[in-house]
């Protein structure tokens, strides 16, 4: 969908994000964009298990999710997090929708590594209808990052390969993944534009590093699969790191 712009937001956002990311986004409608947001929320998360004294544990980066932690994200994600964010674009007189994937399966997953890791999955394909219906009618569909496996299984996926997997089964013109960091850093200058033929040797030399590598591996996919460019910055208004597939005019 070339008029498609899917934006990955942190879990935080619904109290930070600026008049001007609320500009942008009421800009890009009016040039007939379509937007999509998929949040995070492990901060308030983290937060709530230590209210409940319940231990947080990672292994690889990713949060270990028991049946305990399956639940409180849950009720995290889908009780606190994604209301605070729909009504704060609702007041900002944009028509939002807060989607799950209960919300018709909208992500399909399968587990990850479920003795290791718990209820960690991964996406395996992503239901459409929905989101084209909502986008269709101009509504900006609020994601959040929890799949569902065939036998009604619950997961916890990692909000930028839900963001990537969306953006690739939609053929997105373009996909921002918002972090608290401008962009990938080369020296003292943050890269502006980054072939996907480059990365390996970026990762090599430990330029790409800790949690920018799946970052940045989901964003080559997604990419190879029809995503126009993907962004890494920390605002929407600053292009920071621009990540194509080959070497064009940005």
């Amino acid at each position: 969908m070339k008029a498609l712009i899917v934006i990955k937001i942190g879990g935080a956002a619904g109290d930070t994000l600026t008049p001007g990311f609320f500009s942008q986004i009421h800009a890009w409608q009016a040039e007939g964009k379509k937007i999509i947001i998929v949040h995070g929320g492990g901060h308030y998360i983290s937060e709530m298990m230590d209210c409940l004294n319940i231990p947080v544990c990672y292994k690889n980066g990713l949060r270990v999710t028991t049946d305990e932690v399956l639940k409180i994200t849950q009720m995290v994600l889908i009780g606190q997090v994604q209301p605070m964010i729909t009504v704060r674009f609702q007041q900002e007189n944009l028509s939002a929708v807060g989607l799950n994937t209960s919300s018709n399966k909208i992500i399909l997953g399968e587990y990850l590594d479920k003795q290791t890791l718990g209820h960690v999955g991964k996406v395996i394909d992503i239901q459409t209808d929905l989101l084209l219906d909502l986008l269709e009618k101009d509504y900006i569909p609020i994601v959040a990052p929890l799949g569902i496996t065939d036998s009604g299984e619950w997961l916890n996926i990692n909000a930028d390969d839900s963001a990537c997997q969306i953006a690739s089964e939609l053929k997105a013109e373009t996909l921002f993944l918002l972090t608290d960091v401008a962009g990938i850093k080369y020296g003292n200058e943050y890269i502006e534009e980054l072939r996907i033929s480059d990365i390996e040797s970026l990762i090599e030399e430990q330029v790409i590093t800790g949690g920018m590598i799946p970052k940045i591996k989901g964003t080559e996919k997604a990419i190879k699969e029809g995503v126009g460019t993907v962004h890494i910055t920390n605002d929407i208004l600053s292009k920071g790191t621009v990540i194509i597939g080959k070497k064009v005019a940005i």
